[in-house]
């Protein structure tokens, strides 16, 4: 009898009784051993097929998550982190500079009527209007030189989020989701905190997953309100037990529409959904009670803030450092909303002081606590904290004789903090009155790769295959980013 039975002579072996039990008993054991590397995110699939598990980064990666804080409404850069003192010294004058401004009232020369100093051991400018982030500097890599491919806010946000202008491509956290999945099968892998006060220019397109899966789509959570996702909570009447036979009686249902349509990924989703939502009925709850949290972390973040609105993004904020504390991958917290009136974002079109003070009081303090948070419980070596704008504002007034500054895509800042970032680094500069990005210019999908790349994702290799066409995050461009990274020689090596 040949024991592994192979052919003998050119004649295949009889099948044994004994070679039979053995084959199939080493054949459950690899069943098993499957299962529990699924289980455990180790065989490049979630735990029984979840999209939500775990997956392999493609090389060792520096961050294991990914904050990511938007300002919205064009954060101006001229009177926050980047200082110009020529600007100062051509105060109220024209300038020969053909501005194509967005709505076409080009001004006069206007210095920031916010007094700048220097903080840190890096000796930092920042302005007056962000005192508690100016005390974070030394943890920060500026890019000063960032432009944009548009000066409206909805396409400008699509690209900022999703690399395009146009909407419908996915959020780079579906992106993340996609590949790298949640470490809590009980939470999203991808999850927004909007501004309880604005949904964003373009709404709810900014998280969606576009082409990929629909599991993957950004899950936004009501910070304002007394439920982070309304209609959570089954019946509490029905009683556990009778919960529970219609969950099961729900899972032969999926079982069957499942087996009878192997090939429809919006019914998959759908089921993946439910899901998600059973596990989440115990999990999100858990998430949003804060009575947990000591004294000192509430007044570190502001929760009790007498200005509600800054409370309500303190909430944001100490959310989002619960979300990655639970292993989810991709939070992203917005800071305003949509254009409009009352302006509740960073759109300084009529007065950029009223406006601007009014939305760093907002900002400021959360997002300086949050940082702060996540370094003193050992959080920030492993997060990624990333802060955009969409673009900036002009260096002159809107009008000759307005008092604000108009939108401006040529330049503008952006920073990072945490895992893998050089603290205290700085990439690229804009001219001397921060008009143009004038040394080593920066688009957003720089920026993206260079999150991916933290991530231990190689940009040019995550791709998906839809319309005949392998789309990516970056489209076809993208560069890392290696003056702001720690470990710069090897970014270099990795396609720099």
């Amino acid at each position: 009898m040949n024991p592994m039975n192979e052919p003998q002579d050119g004649k295949a072996a009889a099948l044994s009784r004994r070679h039979f039990l053995r084959s199939t008993g080493s054949g459950f054991g690899a069943v098993a051993l499957g299962w529990l590397l699924a289980r455990d995110g180790r065989a490049g699939v979630g735990a029984m097929g979840s999209p939500y598990a775990p997956r392999p980064p493609m090389f060792p990666p520096r961050a294991r998550r990914v904050i990511h804080v938007c300002a919205l409404g064009g954060v101006s850069h001229v009177d926050t982190f980047d200082y110009k003192p020529e600007l100062e010294r051509r105060h109220g004058q024209s300038t020969d500079l053909k501005f194509d401004t967005f709505f076409a009232q080009p001004g006069r020369l206007m210095k920031s009527p916010f007094a700048f100093r220097r903080h840190g051991r890096t000796g930092r400018w920042v302005s007056e209007l962000l005192p508690h982030l100016a005390g974070r500097v030394d943890d920060l890599a500026f890019i000063h030189s960032m432009k944009s491919r548009s000066a409206n806010h909805t396409p400008a946000t699509f690209l900022m989020n999703s690399g395009f202008t146009f909407n419908g491509f996915p959020a780079a956290g579906s992106w993340v989701s996609h590949a790298l999945g949640s470490e809590n099968e009980d939470l999203p892998a991808f999850v927004v905190l909007p501004d309880p006060r604005q949904m964003p220019a373009g709404g709810s397109i900014n998280w969606t997953s576009g082409f990929l899966p629909g599991t993957h789509q950004g899950v936004a959570l009501r910070a304002g309100a007394r439920d982070l996702i309304p209609d959570l909570q089954p019946d509490a009447s029905l009683g556990p037990d009778r919960i529970g036979r219609r969950r099961a009686f729900l899972d032969d249902l999926n079982a069957t529409d499942a087996a009878a349509h192997p090939g429809d990924a919006a019914l998959a989703t759908r089921i993946r959904a439910y899901e998600l939502a059973a596990r989440m009925q115990l999990a999100v709850p858990e998430l949003g009670d804060l009575a947990g949290e000591d004294a000192r972390t509430r007044a570190l973040y502001g929760l009790d803030h007498p200005h509600g609105a800054t409370a309500l993004f303190a909430r944001n904020c100490l959310l989002a450092r619960r979300l990655c504390e639970r292993g989810v991958r991709f939070v992203q917290v917005l800071n305003g909303g949509q254009f409009g009136q009352p302006r509740v974002n960073w759109d300084g079109h009529e007065d950029i002081v009223a406006n601007h003070r009014a939305q760093a009081l907002v900002m400021d303090q959360p997002l300086a606590a949050l940082i702060t948070d996540l370094g003193q419980r050992g959080l920030l070596d492993e997060t990624l904290v990333v802060w955009t704008t969409e673009f900036g504002r002009t260096p002159i007034t809107q009008g000759n004789d307005g008092k604000g500054r108009d939108h401006h895509p040529l330049a503008f800042t952006v920073f990072m903090a945490g895992a893998g970032i050089q603290p205290g680094a700085t990439h690229g500069a804009s001219d001397e009155i921060g008009y143009a990005a004038a040394v080593d210019p920066v688009e957003f999908y720089d920026v993206h790769a260079t999150v991916l790349h933290l991530l231990g994702l190689d940009h040019r290799r995550l791709t998906f295959r839809h319309n005949g066409i392998d789309r990516r995050l970056t489209d076809v461009h993208g560069e890392l980013l290696p003056r702001v990274l720690r470990d710069p020689v090897a970014a270099a090596a990795a396609g720099a």
